[in-house]
């Protein structure tokens, strides 16, 4: 596996800040993540596809781009992957929220299988599309991990975009299988946050949309723990998630996406069932850091062959780390190792098995999610 990386902020240049490319290597894949103001950037688009004739460019706008340990909001950054002895394909479903959307990525999922797939990569439009619903129907073999995660917006909320072959486009999911006996895959998921408060239940909600919480509205209830930051919502809500649960099962995070003043509604980036156990959660920056350093130590590899490692990281624990984002990149880089390249994106949820002991994949938020892939 070779890699090379580069960066385009004004204009069309991509400027390449490292690679492992020799004379005549052919990308077979590039990941390009798009702060929101460059998705129209065509030029920029046409300069990667000369440059990388043939190489499938999958990718999409996002809350803030990865580029070894440097974030950023204003730019486009870009993986050129070529696959030594390891191949790839992509499946693209299209649609919003609607009846069947889980059948068809399914069925998308399905046609990716064969014997040497290893990993299938998720990206979804972060806001028209029900993750959970996605996370549900890619549970397809318990030996494949699938992980990914929810397009963002600079934590604007009105538009994500999706690149699959083509121009970056809303309410779209794309799929890409990893096939190859030689390729190599490491997983990790973790979050950092800790619930506070008393325990209360949902009790009146429709997918990801919450009526009621102990058959309170929903909405004055949450501002009344939030106090003075609610002045801040929905934007502020990224502070402070949801943790639900049902009896003994596995706790999952989900953040606010927005509210309904008239309805007194919260709809939230997943499905938050009737009857389940909920929490507020509240993070600080020592906790959420050790929560990438838990994430990246899930995913290392044993050997030190050069790799890339894709992370996906909430936009949330941005929010609450601010300035220090960039530790929790310095933690994974540390934790992987010096030969293993980081890309990705900030999100507005991560797609990944709770940890590997439990392969389904699930919606998650307020994580730090990353794949680790090599060649032997």
């Amino acid at each position: 596996m070779k890699i090379e990386q580069m960066r385009c902020g004004s204009g069309s240049e991509w400027r390449v800040t490292q690679s492992t490319f020799a004379n005549g290597d052919a990308a077979h894949l590039l990941l390009v993540f798009v702060s929101p103001n460059h998705v129209d950037n065509a030029r920029a688009f046409e300069a990667l596809s000369k440059r990388y004739p043939g190489a499938h460019i999958v990718g999409g706008s996002t809350a803030g781009n990865i580029l070894d340990v440097r974030i950023s909001d204003d730019d486009m950054v870009a993986t050129a992957i070529h696959f030594e002895k390891s191949r790839i394909k992509l499946k693209t479903i299209s649609g919003k929220n609607s009846e069947g959307l889980g059948e068809r990525v399914s069925a998308a999922a399905h046609e990716l299988l064969a014997d040497d797939l290893r990993y299938i990569l998720v990206l979804s439009d972060g806001l028209n599309v029900n993750g959970s619903v996605v996370a549900q129907a890619v549970n397809i073999d318990e030996r494949i991990p699938v992980i990914g995660g929810l397009m963002g917006d600079n934590a604007d909320f009105k538009h994500t975009y999706v690149i699959a072959d083509g121009p970056p486009m809303s309410d779209q999911i794309v799929l890409v299988g990893f096939y190859g006996e030689a390729l190599r895959i490491g997983h990790g998921c973790f979050a950092g946050w800790n619930e506070f408060g008393v325990d209360r239940v949902i009790t009146r909600s429709v997918g990801n949309v919450v009526y009621q919480i102990d058959d309170q509205p929903a909405l004055a209830l949450y501002k009344s723990y939030l106090g003075e930051f609610a002045e801040g919502l929905p934007g502020v809500g990224l502070r402070f998630p949801l943790s639900i649960r049902f009896g003994d099962g596995i706790p999952l995070i989900r953040t606010l996406l927005s509210v309904n003043e008239e309805e007194q509604s919260l709809t939230f980036a997943g499905d938050v069932p009737e009857g389940a156990a909920a929490q507020l959660m509240k993070g600080n920056v020592d906790t959420i850091l050790d929560g990438a350093a838990a994430a990246a130590e899930q995913a290392r590899m044993d050997s030190d062959a050069t790799g890339l490692s894709i992370i996906i990281s909430c936009v949330g624990r941005r929010m609450v780390m601010d300035q220090m984002a960039d530790e929790e990149l310095d933690s994974v880089r540390e934790m992987l190792g010096k030969n293993i390249m980081l890309t990705g994106f900030y999100s507005y949820g991560e797609l990944a098995p709770y940890n590997k002991e439990f392969w389904k994949c699930q919606l998650h938020n307020q994580t730090m999610t990353l794949v680790t892939m090599s060649e032997d």
